[in-house]
């Protein structure tokens, strides 16, 4: 008789035993900003033995309606609480799985080759985002109707008292990596973006810094949608929430819960 493989899913200092020939992809659909570093935890996740992940990136209201319409995400993860809030309103949550699990910044990017030097200022009201942008040039965002990139950069420039004469030159993209590359193909004199998108893109550099009393809180939620609670998903939660992704985001710019 031909037994069934098995296969050991390493977690921290316990195992997961799961019967069977292959294991099955898990999907996980995540914030833009988390490209980068997700590919790097899949490749740990995948060292220890977990299943091959399918990650989904785009911006986290897309996903959240996504899900809404019933595609079949194992694990939502997403760059604010508003569409976590969504998805929680229409009881399409596993609640007891939902926690805080990153931060992030709030950017003001330039090209890196025409940005000049010195060290990112702290944005203020004071600073001369029109003259930065020049005659016709636009600021690069993630789209704020809908975006959550776009809403807490149109919370700070609102706070700053910018945001009336920046509303028309908004150059708005449907996530914020759209918008870092706006800016890193030269296409847009300035954008606003997460720090951590900043680190991944050589050809931009951080003009300013946003203060974080300017917007909400730049938390990343995570949750199993409902009809996905199985052990293998929520052994990846807990991988996501462990001391080696931790490390994982920690390197990428990220600041944990």
């Amino acid at each position: 008789m031909i037994r069934p493989r098995r296969r050991t899913l390493l977690l921290g200092g316990g195992a997961l035993l799961v019967a069977g020939a292959a294991p099955e992809p898990l999907t996980v659909f995540a914030a833009a900003s988390l490209t980068d570093a997700l590919r790097a935890v899949d490749g740990a996740w995948q060292g220890q033995g977990g299943a091959p992940l399918r990650l989904v990136f785009g911006a986290s209201s897309t996903l959240a309606r996504q899900i809404q319409a019933g595609a079949p995400a194992d694990l939502f993860l997403s760059a604010d609480e508003r569409w976590m809030d969504e998805l929680a309103g229409h009881d399409l949550l596993v609640p007891d799985t939902r926690r805080d699990l990153l931060h992030n910044r709030l950017v003001l990017i330039g090209p890196a080759d025409r940005a000049g030097g010195g060290p990112p200022a702290a944005m203020t009201r004071d600073f001369d985002l029109a003259g930065l942008l020049g005659r016709d040039g636009r600021l690069a965002v993630g789209d704020p109707g809908h975006v959550p990139a776009g809403l807490y950069a149109r919370q700070a420039l609102t706070r700053l008292g910018l945001w009336p004469a920046m509303a028309p030159r908004l150059a708005p993209a449907a996530d914020v990596r759209a918008a870092l590359q706006l800016v890193a193909r030269g296409e847009a004199p300035a954008g606003i973006v997460y720090a951590t998108d900043a680190e991944a893109a050589p050809t931009v550099r951080v003009l300013a810094i946003f203060p974080a009393d300017l917007h909400d809180p730049i938390t990343y939620p995570i949750a199993i949608p409902r009809g996905h609670d199985r052990a293998e998903t929520r052994a990846l939660l807990a991988f996501l929430a462990g001391p080696a992704a931790r490390a994982i985001f920690v390197r990428f710019g990220f600041t944990p819960e």
